[in-house]
């Protein structure tokens, strides 16, 4: 086993590539448990930025998962999301996993990508994450493929993932999109990966997160 990740508290929030009505990322959850972390999940399905800054009503269902346990699905519209914030002081993590990006990029809504506010979203997120002078690391969206009824871009997507990378300091940016090339991972519906593929994206996604748990000086 490889001891990067042994003993480190983990917290993990995302939107519908960690959960969804019916759907809860379990395969990138227990790579962690299996290396020795201590993981705390939480996706909201349609969450931007913002949803993790001022919690707002669930429109598609939310998840949690703490280390073996199963996960909670929940898809009452009358429940909120989380705050990062109450996340970090309830959990106490030595690493924050932040996978969020396709909910933000306004494919098939805005004509040029909304960067004003993608930016100011992300920094606004971050600053919970200064506070405490805590490691973290950002997962970018993968490329998914072109058109279904989100009408992502390949374009589009790839703007998104070089914006992330240069505003997401001082997380560590994962770029998933150097994991495959375009349209190489199937989806269900050109934004969500199927099983095979997601399975394929967490593979790559645990290979980076051991390498930044590597470089931690927090023993």
């Amino acid at each position: 086993m490889n001891m990067a990740l042994a003993g480190l508290a983990v917290l993990i929030i995302g939107d519908s590539h960690i959960a969804a009505t019916g759907f809860f990322n379990g395969p990138l959850h227990d790579a962690l448990v299996d290396r020795g972390a201590v993981v705390n999940s939480f996706g909201v399905c349609g969450s931007s930025a913002a949803n993790w800054i001022t919690p707002a009503p669930i429109v598609c269902g939310r998840g949690e998962r703490h280390n073996q346990d199963p996960a909670v699905i929940q898809n009452s519209r009358e429940l909120r999301g989380w705050a990062l914030s109450e996340l970090i002081d309830k959990y106490k993590p030595d690493l924050v996993v932040i996978e969020l990006g396709d909910t933000m990029a306004g494919y098939g809504v805005t004509p040029k990508l909304p960067r004003a506010m993608i930016t100011d979203q992300v920094e606004q997120l971050l600053i919970p994450i200064k506070a405490h002078n805590l490691p973290c690391a950002w997962v970018g969206p993968p490329w998914g493929t072109e058109g279904g009824p989100y009408r992502k871009t390949y374009t589009r997507v790839k703007e998104l993932s070089d914006l992330l990378s240069h505003i997401v300091a001082p997380c560590h940016y994962v770029d998933s999109l150097a994991f495959s090339q375009p349209g190489q991972w199937p989806t269900l519906d050109g934004v969500h990966l199927t099983s095979a593929s997601n399975q394929q994206w967490d593979n790559d996604v645990v290979r980076s997160l051991v390498q930044i748990a590597a470089g931690l000086h927090w023993r």
